[in-house]
C-alpha cells in the first residue's frame, strides 16, 4: 500500500463545488446565564479552516495531489479567510475561484463548549446561480479539466452546482475522458447522468431513492435504482456498517467500518471523496481505492471538527491490519511500527496514553509517573529521548544508560505496553504520529506548557498531571555516586 501512497504526489484533480469556510469558538461552560436559559461560554481558542468543498482539497493537498479548484466565493473577509486557509494547506491552485460582490462566501460557525457542540450559526447565499456566473465556472472548470487526470464535482447544494454547471462540468470531462466523481446532495440523481461514480451516504442514497439501505441486501436495491437514473457507479458510505461499491458491471463490494471512537463526522465524506479521487488519478485497483477511502473515514471520524487525513496517517492505519492488538508486552518499536500498534490498538476500541522523557537512571519518582500514567489508559507507550538527545539536553556526560539498556529496563516495568525511541528534543513530531488519546506528565508542568496538548485535545484527547514523588532525581543521583567514588 506504501507504494500505491507514493503515487499520489504525481496526479492532479480538478474540483468544483461549493466553497465553504467553517470556523470552530472552543471553550469551556461552567453556568448556565442569568439572561436567559442557555450556557455561558468561555472562549479558549478559536480557529478556521476549509470546508465543504473546499475540505476536499484540503484533503487532496495533504495526499500531496495537485489541486486545482473551481467555485465562488464573496468579496469579504471570510473570502480571505477562506483563500488563506488553502494557501496553508499544499498545492492548491486557486485561480479558478470566482469572486463576486453579489454574494456571500459561505460560512459556518460551529461554539464547542467543553467538547459538544451547542450551536451552528451559518451565513450563505443559495440563490440560484445567473447564467453570467454559470459561464464563469464553466470556463474556469474547463481549464482546470484540462489540466487534471480526475474531476470532482462537491455539490452542496448551495448553489454553484447549478444544472448548467453539472452539464457543463460533466460533459466537457467525459469528452476529454476523465472520470468524474459527484459527491451528490441532489434528490434527483439523474442530474448527475454522465458521472463515473457518485458517493452518497445512507441518508442521502435513501432521499433519493425513497428506499431503505440497511440491510446488504436493501442497499443493493437502493443502488441499482440510483444507477437506473444516474448511470454511475455507487460508492456508498454507511456509517457504523462500513462501505460498498456497486459497480455498473460485476460484484458489489461490501467493506465493514475500520472500528475506532467516532468522535465527529464532519467532513468524513469528503475525505473518502478525496482519498477516492486520488487513487483513482493514480490508476490504483478499484478495490483498493475504496480500501484505502474507507481506513480514511476511520481516521477522520476521531478527530474534531472539519479535518484531513495525510498519507503517513493512512500508511499506518493500513499497516495497523497487519499488526496483532494483543502485543502488551513493552518491546521497543520503531517509529513506524508504533504508529501501526497505536491504529491496532484504536480498532479495538482501546484507549492508548503517551508519556516522555530520558529515565536516565529510573528511580521511585518515575515509576509512580509510569503506574499513574497506566492508570488512564489501557495501553501505555514510553517514549525516551535517543542518546543523542539526551547529551543534548544533559551535557556530554549524559546518558549514564544506553538508550538500548533504558529501553529494556522500561519495557520490563508493569503498565508499559511499548517503547519507542525518538532523536529530537521534544516528542512533538512523535506525537503528531501517534495521535495518543492520553497524555502524561508530571505536576510541575502546566497543562498549556505539555509539549503536544495542543495536538490531542483538538482531537478530544486529553492531559493528564501526575502526582510528583518527592525527593527523588536523576541528576541527584548521578551528583551522589560522582562524590562517592
Amino acid at each position: 500500500m506504501q507504494t500505491y501512497l507514493d503515487r499520489f504526489e504525481r496526479q492532479q484533480v480538478a474540483l468544483i463545488g461549493d466553497l465553504m469556510l467553517d470556523c470552530y469558538i472552543q471553550g469551556s461552560v461552567n453556568r448556565i446565564s442569568p439572561e436567559a436559559p442557555v450556557p455561558v461560554l468561555h472562549v479558549k481558542t478559536q480557529r478556521a479552516v476549509a470546508g465543504g468543498a473546499a475540505n476536499v482539497a484540503t484533503n487532496l493537498a495533504a495526499l500531496a495531489v495537485q489541486v486545482r479548484a473551481v467555485g465562488l466565493v464573496g468579496m469579504d473577509e471570510a473570502r480571505e479567510q477562506l483563500l488563506d486557509a488553502l494557501k496553508g494547506c499544499g498545492s492548491i491552485d486557486t485561480s479558478g475561484i470566482i469572486a463576486t460582490p453579489d454574494r456571500q462566501t459561505i460560512k459556518k460557525l460551529r461554539i464547542i463548549g467543553d467538547h459538544q457542540q451547542i450551536v451552528r450559526v451559518d451565513q450563505e447565499d443559495v440563490r440560484a446561480t445567473d447564467p453570467a456566473l454559470e459561464e464563469l465556472l464553466i470556463a474556469a472548470a474547463r481549464t482546470a479539466i484540462e489540466a487534471s487526470d480526475v474531476v470532482v464535482i462537491s455539490d452542496y447544494g448551495k448553489g454553484v452546482c447549478s444544472d448548467a454547471v453539472l452539464r457543463g462540468v460533466i460533459e466537457y470531462s467525459r469528452m476529454r475522458g476523465k472520470p468524474v466523481i459527484v459527491d451528490p446532495k441532489r434528490t434527483d440523481l439523474s442530474v448527475y447522468k454522465g458521472a463515473s461514480i457518485l458517493t452518497p451516504n445512507r441518508k442521502e442514497l435513501f432521499e433519493a431513492t425513497r428506499m431503505r439501505c440497511e440491510s446488504d441486501e436493501e442497499a443493493t436495491a437502493a443502488a441499482a435504482k440510483a444507477q437506473a437514473v444516474s448511470g454511475a457507479a455507487i460508492l456508498l458510505t454507511r456509517s457504523e456498517k462500513g462501505m460498498s461499491y456497486f459497480p455498473t458491471e460485476g460484484a458489489s463490494l461490501h467493506l465493514s467500518t475500520v472500528t475506532q471512537d467516532v468522535f465527529d463526522v464532519s467532513g468524513a465524506g469528503d475525505t473518502v471523496v478525496a482519498v477516492l479521487a486520488a487513487s483513482i488519478a493514480a490508476r490504483i485497483p478499484i478495490a483498493d481505492s475504496i480500501r484505502m477511502a474507507n481506513h480514511a473515514a476511520g481516521i477522520v471520524v476521531s478527530k474534531l471538527g472539519t479535518a484531513s487525513v495525510t498519507r503517513d496517517e493512512l500508511a499506518a492505519s493500513l499497516a495497523a491490519e497487519q499488526v496483532s492488538p494483543s502485543i502488551n508486552d513493552g518491546r521497543l518499536l520503531d517509529r513506524d511500527a508504533a504508529v501501526a500498534q497505536r491504529w491496532a490498538w484504536a480498532k479495538e476500541k482501546l484507549t492508548v496514553g503517551f508519556a516522555n522523557g530520558c529515565f536516565d537512571l529510573l528511580h521511585p519518582g518515575h515509576i509512580s509517573l509510569i503506574r499513574q500514567a497506566a492508570e488512564h489508559c489501557d495501553r501505555l507507550i514510553m517514549a525516551l529521548n535517543s542518546d543523542d538527545s539526551v547529551r543534548r539536553l544533559k551535557g556530554a556526560s549524559r546518558p549514564v544508560q544506553s538508550e538500548a539498556a533504558r529501553a529494556f529496563v522500561m519495557g520490563a516495568i508493569k503498565g508499559v505496553s511499548a517503547v519507542v525511541l525518538f532523536s529530537e528534543d521534544t516528542p512533538r513530531d512523535l506525537i503528531t504520529a501517534l495521535q495518543p488519546d492520553v497524555i502524561v506528565k508530571g505536576a510541575d508542568y502546566t497543562e498549556d506548557s505539555v509539549v503536544g496538548a495542543d495536538i490531542i485535545k483538538a482531537r478530544g484527547g486529553r492531559v493528564v498531571l501526575a502526582e510528583l514523588s518527592a525527593g527523588h532525581s536523576t541528576s541527584r543521583l548521578v551528583a551522589s555516586a560522582s562524590s562517592n567514588m
